[in-house]
């Protein structure tokens, strides 16, 4: 059947979820981003639908009925059951706004809808009662005519959906409100889960900057130690150099000659000095400085690096303790969610004996 006699009066995006089949109570999201959420008339079967695409694939495809009931559970949150596909249906809006424009135009097409029905019933002439919406034109989207002919099943025109009874309509309701609660806490369990992996991996970096700093502080602490070595070896070097020894005086020299000989020698130990000793001494305190000097930058050095490890154990300490409060958040909503399901279980079963005692 082609999907061009069908035309949106309506569009807006939201995140899509259904129930659970298998449980009932559980929601599951048709995917990770928002989708677009549209209304459509079919003018030649005046009809109303709910569509809503994820890629070729048919997310929503829900016949709107007189007996449709759009119910607001949050401020962002609402929902309503379709009987005929046999599911409920959930969208989370970006704002209340969105929420509450997508209620009013629910309750305009189920009005329209309602009309529709009373006019085929009393064998009128079909009009259009999409004439009267107030319509938000958007071009028709591509991806409507993507469907297949699978897709095309869910098209087909059934008869409506006769009422049920109020006290069903209550249950429903009721049942809905508390699946609506169970997607909330999973939202904050999986929210304290992202930020329990959040911390996990700071963790992991600050360990791993801990320990390449421990190698630098090693690196740092073994130089200082070798040019500690240095320095009590040129200490060494400098203290045992032999002191310059004079000539022994020769045996028969008068007093002037002994006189003026140690005054020679006077003068060669003094030349010997200024030629031999001090250029020997001065390379080796200008080393031995230079040494020190280091030494004494590597020290300084290794205090700035004790303390960066100081802080770094610090922040590690203040991580582990912010992990641990993770973890125990994420038991207590853990608990939370447990003791709320059970309740939510026992409230379903109360509910199913009083829906089988009704008549």
């Amino acid at each position: 059947m082609s999907t061009a006699r069908e035309q949106p009066i309506f569009s807006t995006r939201a995140h899509v979820f259904q129930i659970d089949p298998a449980t009932k109570r559980n929601w599951i999201p048709a995917g990770k981003h928002a989708l677009t959420v549209s209304y459509f008339y079919d003018a030649t079967r005046n009809v109303y639908r709910i569509i809503s695409l994820g890629g070729a694939k048919a997310i929503i495809n829900s016949t709107v009925t007189p007996n449709m009931t759009f119910t607001k559970t949050s401020q962002k949150f609402g929902q309503w059951a379709d009987s005929r596909a046999n599911t409920v249906y959930g969208l989370g809006f970006a704002s209340e706004q969105h929420l509450t424009q997508f209620a009013e135009k629910f309750q305009e097409v189920k009005e329209a809808a309602r009309l529709a029905r009373e006019k085929s019933q009393d064998g009128g002439e079909l009009t259009s009662p999409a004439l009267g919406l107030t319509t938000h034109q958007v071009p028709p989207s591509p991806l409507v005519s993507a469907n297949g002919p699978g897709d095309e099943k869910l098209f087909r025109s059934q008869s409506a959906d006769a009422p049920g009874p109020t006290e069903r309509e209550r249950l429903k309701k009721m049942l809905s409100e508390g699946s609506v609660g169970e997607v909330q806490w999973e939202a904050e369990f999986f929210a304290l889960q992202d930020s329990n992996n959040k911390l996990a991996g700071a963790l992991r970096e600050a360990n791993a900057a801990a320990a390449q700093w421990r190698q630098q502080l090693e690196a740092q602490r073994a130089e200082a130690e070798r040019l500690r070595q240095r320095v009590a070896e040129l200490e060494a070097q400098a203290a045992a150099e032999p002191p310059v020894v004079s000539e022994k005086e020769g045996p028969g020299q008068s007093l002037e000659q002994l006189e003026a000989l140690v005054q020679t020698k006077d003068q060669e130990i003094q030349t010997l000095k200024s030629q031999t000793g001090g250029p020997r001494e001065a390379p080796d305190n200008a080393e031995r400085e230079e040494t020190q000097q280091k030494v004494q930058d590597l020290e300084t050095r290794n205090a700035e690096l004790e303390h960066q490890l100081r802080a770094t154990e610090r922040s590690l300490e203040e991580a582990r303790v912010e992990r641990e409060r993770a973890r125990a958040e994420v038991g207590r909503a853990a608990q939370l969610l447990d003791v709320r399901l059970f309740e939510l279980s026992e409230l379903r079963e109360g509910l199913a004996r009083l829906a089988e005692g009704t008549p």
